[in-house]
């Protein structure tokens, strides 16, 4: 993903990143290959890339294989997606060593779109039909494409500048927040 974005930056192109992943694979030989590295270079490489990014949970993001591409100016979700660092499947087998608390363990990490929009760590949520974007595709797609115009439009009457700033302000806030 950061080739396309580099090149993209190179003809001042907006990127639009997709996030539908289970995450990255939790195996020694998937640290062995330089996976955390791979993710920590996406991290560092996107917030200073100077076109506009937007991205767009559209189904799972999960793990690092999704934090890797939600270094954005724009972070939406879809209503009927979820965002989390990890499954609840293995948070519960984590925490509890129990894998029938797997709803709790959803609860407790606060992965739903709703959840992620009270907390200020994602941006939008975009509506999509009854029950999820796969009984009217179409419509899902008008949706995600008019956000995406929508944002790109006010983003690139930014400054370079500017929209780094911004970016950077947006991530130093992550992760402070009150009860």
């Amino acid at each position: 993903a950061l080739r396309a974005v580099k090149l993209a930056e190179k003809f001042n192109i907006p990127v639009l990143m997709l996030i539908d992943t289970p995450g990255a694979y939790p195996g020694l030989g998937a640290e062995e290959r330089g996976q955390s590295e791979a993710i920590a270079r996406n991290l560092f490489e996107l917030s200073g890339i100077k076109v506009p990014l937007v991205s767009i949970v559209i189904g799972e993001g999960g793990s690092g294989g999704a934090l890797a591409i939600g270094v954005a100016d724009r972070l939406a979700m879809m209503h009927y997606s979820v965002f989390s660092v990890i499954s609840p499947e293995g948070c519960s087998a984590i925490l509890w060593n129990d894998p029938s608390k797997v709803e709790q363990a959803t609860k407790a990490l606060k992965i739903t779109s709703e959840d992620l929009k009270r907390s200020s760590l994602v941006d939008d949520v975009i509506d999509e039909p009854l029950i999820g974007a796969h009984r009217d595709k179409e419509a899902a797609a008008v949706a995600l494409k008019n956000y995406y115009l929508d944002s790109v439009k006010e983003l690139t009457a930014l400054s370079k500048e500017e929209l780094l700033n911004r970016r950077y302000e947006k991530l130093m806030a992550l992760g402070s927040f009150n009860e």
